[in-house]
C-alpha cells in the first residue's frame, strides 16, 4: 500500500549535469568500442533509445572531472539557490545512488563532507533506478513526523567511470553483449529536491502554485525474479567479485564489468503495469485526472510497451500528458526521475489542481516506484489531504463509472467483452499473487540459480504427466453436468477438451527424449499437490452447473502462456537436451493465448446464460482454490528443497 502524506511540500529541485553535453559522435572520445561487434553494438543501441546528448564527468583520457560526490553536492546547492534557501536549515540528508565514490562510508555522508555541512541525520539508499525514490520517500517521512522542517533527497549516478576502454584492458578488449549494452545507455548525473512542511510557492515557471506530495509507493519482486543489471558479480552470477585472489583476477573474469540481462526486461514492464493497474482499482490513482505523466524508461524502445501495456489495461494516459527529457539529458539512473522533475518543473507551468505522476522501474532484480504530486494555489488555506479511506473510497467509484479496472494479465484485454472489468479485476488480484508465489517456489529457485539438472527436469515431468493427462477428463465431466441452459457453453469446453485431449503424449515424448526411463506413462504418479489437485476439479465437475471450472482454466492456461515461456529460456539455458526434449513447454508457450481468448467467449457465455447470478462469484472463488493448489503441485515438485 502507498505512503500516503498530509504535509509534505516539494519547495525546491535542482540538478546538475558535469561538462558539455556529448552527442552520438562525440562519445568515442570518451567510452571508445572495444572491437568490431562492439561499434556494431553501439550503432544497434543508439538507434532504439532515442538518446541524442548526454553527460559525463570523466574526460576524454578517462580522469575524472567531477567526483560522484561534488555532482551530488552542486545538485543541492542548485535546488537551494532556486529559493535563496539556506542548508542551515535542512536537518536530514538522504541520498540515492548505486554506489559513491568509496565503496564505504555511505553516500550521503560523503556528500555532507564535501558539502562541509553542520551536524545532521543522514540515510543512505543503495539501489539503482528506484534509489531516488526510496531517498524522496524518507526525506518525506522526516518532514511528515515533524522531526525535520526541511529535508533534501538527492540521487545522483557516474557510471562512466566503468565504461572507459581501460577497464577492460585486462579482458583484451573483449566483452559479452551483456557487458556491452549499458555503455551506450547509461551516463552521469545528479537531482535533489528540498521537502518542507511551509508549502511556499514553487519557483520557475511553476511559479504560484505549491507542489504537495501526496503518495509513494514502492514494491520489490526480487524475491521473484533472477539477477537482471548488476556489478560485482560473475557472467554466470555465481561469484562475486570480493571471491577472487584479487580485484585483478576478478576485472580480468568480468565481475567489474556493468551488465544487464535485456531477456528479462519485458517482466520489469509486466509487473510495473500491474503495480499501476492496483494503485488504480484501490483508488489511489485515477489516470483520467493525470495531468502530466514522467516516466523513467532507459529506452525509447519501451515507450510502446508500457502505452500498449496500459492501453490493454484499459488505464491509458495519453501520449500529450507524457514528459521525458531522456534524449538530451541521457539515463542518469536513480537520478533521472529528479533530474526530470527539476526540469519539467524549470520549463512548463503546473496549475493548481493538477496532478504530477511519477513512475520509475529498476531492473536490478525488479523493482517498481511511484510517487504523485498535486499543485495548491500557492496562497490556499492548507486542509490536508482527505482522509486515506475516503480518498480511496471515492477515487475507486470514479475508476469503476469511468470503466478503467485493470485486467488480468494471462490474456489478451483487447479481446475482452464489456461488463467483464469487475470479474477481471478479481481475478488480476488472484493471478498477481499466485505468480509472484510460483517463482518462488524451490522448482523455480533451482532454475533462478542455475543449478537445475537433467534429474530435476524429469522428476518434475514424472510429477506433472499425469496431472496434464487428467485435464481433458475433468474438462469433458464438467461439461456433461452442464443443464440445457448452458448447453452453448459446454459445446465450446468440449471442444477445448478435445485439442487438450492428447497433450500429456507430447508431454511423455519430451520425457523419453530428456533420458526419462519410465516406459509406462501409467506408472507416473502425481505428487500431492497435484493430487489434491486432480481430485479437486474432478469432484468439481461432477457437481450441476460447475461454472467455477471457468476459474480453474483461466489459472492452468495462464501458466502455459504467462509463466512457462518465462521458464522455457532457464531450462535450455541449465540443461544440454536435444530440442524435442521441450516442444510441449515450446507448443504451450504459443498456443495458450489463443485458448485464453477462447475462454473469455466461455466467460461471456456463462454470464450470458446465468439466472441466480452466482456465476462471476464461483468463477473468482475456483479460481482462488486453483491457484492454490497449482502452487501446492510446484511445491513439491522439489519439497527437499524447500527453504
Amino acid at each position: 500500500m502507498p505512503i500516503a502524506f498530509n504535509r509534505v511540500y516539494l519547495e525546491s529541485a535542482g540538478y546538475f549535469m558535469p561538462g558539455e553535453p556529448v552527442s552520438n559522435d562525440a562519445m568515442d572520445g570518451y567510452i571508445a568500442p572495444l572491437n568490431r561487434l562492439s561499434g556494431r553494438i553501439k550503432s544497434r543501441i543508439l538507434s532504439e533509445n532515442g538518446i541524442k546528448q548526454r553527460y559525463y564527468a570523466i574526460d576524454p583520457e578517462g580522469a575524472t572531472v567531477f567526483t560522484h560526490a561534488q555532482m551530488a553536492s552542486n545538485a543541492i546547492r542548485d535546488c537551494l539557490r532556486r529559493v535563496d534557501a539556506d542548508l542551515s536549515d535542512v536537518s536530514l540528508l538522504t541520498s540515492g545512488s548505486s554506489g559513491g565514490d568509496a565503496l564505504m562510508p555511505g553516500f550521503a555522508n560523503m556528500i555532507q563532507g564535501e558539502l562541509a555541512a553542520h551536524p545532521m541525520e543522514t540515510l543512505s539508499v543503495h539501489g539503482i533506478c528506484a534509489a531516488g525514490v526510496s531517498a524522496i520517500q524518507a526525506a518525506a517521512q522526516g518532514v511528515e513526523m515533524g522531526a525535520h522542517a526541511h529535508a533534501i533527497a538527492v540521487a545522483a549516478e557516474l557510471p562512466s567511470r566503468l565504461f572507459k576502454r581501460s577497464r577492460y584492458a585486462a579482458r583484451g578488449y573483449n566483452a559479452d553483449f551483456d557487458a556491452h549494452f549499458l555503455r551506450w545507455m547509461l551516463s552521469d548525473g545528479a537531482g535533489a529536491v528540498l521537502l518542507g512542511q511551509t508549502g511556499q510557492p514553487f519557483p520557475g515557471a511553476s511559479s504560484g502554485v505549491r507542489l504537495r506530495l501526496k503518495w509513494v509507493h514502492q514494491r520489490s519482486f526480487s524475491g521473484d525474479y533472477p539477477v537482471c543489471m548488476q556489478l560485482g558479480l560473475s557472467a554466470d552470477r555465481r561469484k562475486g567479485h570480493l571471491d577472487y585472489p584479487s580485484w585483478h583476477d576478478a576485472e580480468a573474469d568480468g565481475a567489474l564489468s556493468l551488465r544487464q540481462d535485456i531477456r528479462l526486461l519485458p517482466h520489469l514492464f509486466d509487473i510495473g503495469i500491474h503495480e499501476y493497474a492496483k494503485l488504480v482499482r484501490d483508488g489511489w490513482l485515477n489516470p483520467d485526472q493525470v495531468d502530466h505523466f514522467l516516466c523513467h524508461y532507459s529506452s525509447e524502445k519501451f515507450i510502446p510497451v508500457v502505452e500498449d501495456l496500459m492501453d490493454k489495461a484499459g488505464l491509458v494516459i495519453p501520449r500529450e500528458r507524457w514528459f521525458s527529457n531522456l534524449a538530451w539529458r541521457g539515463n542518469t539512473g536513480a537520478a533521472s526521475i529528479l533530474v526530470m522533475l527539476a526540469e519539467f518543473l524549470e520549463t512548463r507551468e503546473v496549475k493548481p489542481g493538477e496532478r504530477i505522476f511519477c513512475y520509475i522501474p529498476e531492473s536490478g532484480r525488479f523493482m517498481t516506484a511511484y510517487m504523485l504530486f498535486e499543485a495548491e494555489a500557492a496562497h490556499a488555506e492548507k486542509t490536508g489531504a482527505a482522509p486515506v479511506h475516503a480518498a480511496q473510497a471515492a477515487a475507486r467509484e470514479d475508476t469503476h463509472r469511468a470503466g478503467a479496472d485493470a485486467i488480468a494479465p494471462p490474456h489478451d484485454p483487447d479481446a475482452a467483452p464489456q461488463g467483464l472489468g469487475p470479474l477481471l479485476t478479481e481475478l488480476a488480484t488472484i493471478w498477481h499473487d499466485y505468480r509472484s508465489h510460483v517463482w518462488r517456489t524451490p522448482v523455480v529457485r533451482r532454475l533462478r540459480d542455475r543449478r537445475f539438472e537433467t534429474a530435476d527436469y524429469l522428476n518434475w515431468m514424472e510429477n506433472w504427466i499425469p496431472q496434464v493427462r487428467e485435464g481433458s477428463k475433468w474438462m469433458r465431466e464438467g461439461a456433461a453436468s452442464l443443464t440445457e441452459q448452458y448447453q452453448p457453453l459446454a459445446a465450446l469446453i468440449g471442444m477445448h477438451a478435445g485439442e487438450e485431449q492428447n497433450d500429456f503424449l507430447i508431454l511423455f515424448d519430451d520425457y523419453r527424449a530428456a533420458g526419462g526411463t519410465i516406459e509406462s506413462i501409467d506408472a507416473l504418479r502425481r505428487n500431492p499437490g497435484g493430487e489434491a489437485l486432480n481430485a479437486y476439479l474432478h469432484s468439481l465437475a461432477a457437481t450441476r452447473d460447475p461454472i467455477g471450472l471457468l476459474g480453474a482454466i483461466y489459472i492452468i492456461e495462464g501458466t502455459g502462456q504467462r509463466i512457462v515461456p518465462a521458464l522455457l529460456p532457464l531450462l535450455k539455458a541449465s540443461l544440454t537436451l536435444p530440442p524435442n526434449a521441450f516442444r510441449f513447454l515450446e507448443y504451450h508457450g504459443h498456443n495458450d493465448e489463443n485458448h485464453l481468448a477462447r475462454w473469455l467467449t466461455a466467460v461471456e457465455l456463462a454470464l450470458a446464460c446465468d439466472e441466480d447470478g452466482h456465476a462471476e462469484k464461483r468463477i473468482v472463488d475456483t479460481a482462488r482454490r486453483t491457484a492454490a493448489l497449482y502452487l501446492m503441485q510446484f511445491h513439491h515438485v522439489m519439497e527437499h528443497d524447500a527453504a
